[in-house]
């Protein structure tokens, strides 16, 4: 998708747990373990676009947690959205930046089916995550989507 603005885009990621594992994708061009995302297209709100990129990059059909969300409205002018467990901001190049809502979800299934064959995804137990290099801000997101999603 192109960029909507030359200088900064908003996106959508979700960390994706299946019983006590978390889903984490190589991102293809920057090399780094992230949850699966996207930019927010025009006609989209950030919930829709971390649902749809999930099943557009691993297949999986995702249910957001909705464990911020203070009050819930569906009905009427204001659709009251699924609040993000984290919002940030970072570079992705020295003139454009990305504000990314990140979203833990669930899904039914551990079983992906990849819209890029040559992606790499795994399934993280909480103990693995510390055997890989992650950006600590995924590392701590990671292991709070398990402790909160995962099976007790």
């Amino acid at each position: 998708m192109a960029h909507i603005h030359e200088e900064i885009d908003f996106t959508a990621s979700v960390l994706i747990v299946h019983k006590n594992k978390v889903l984490l994708r190589k991102h293809e061009k920057y090399n780094i373990w992230l949850g699966p995302g996207g930019h927010i297209e025009l006609n989209e709100d950030p919930n829709e676009t971390a649902v749809k990129e999930a099943k557009e990059e691993v297949g999986l059909d995702v249910t957001l947690w909705d464990g911020n969300r203070k009050f819930n409205q569906t009905e009427g002018p204001h659709k009251h959205l699924i609040p993000p467990v984290g919002l940030h901001r970072h570079h992705i190049s020295p003139t454009h930046e990305h504000i990314d809502h990140m979203y833990f979800g669930t899904s039914e299934t551990d079983k992906v089916v990849l819209e890029n064959p040559t992606d790499e995804v795994r399934w993280f137990t909480k103990e693995e995550l510390d055997t890989v290099d992650l950006h600590p801000d995924i590392k701590f997101f990671a292991k709070l989507a398990l402790d909160t999603l995962g099976e007790k």
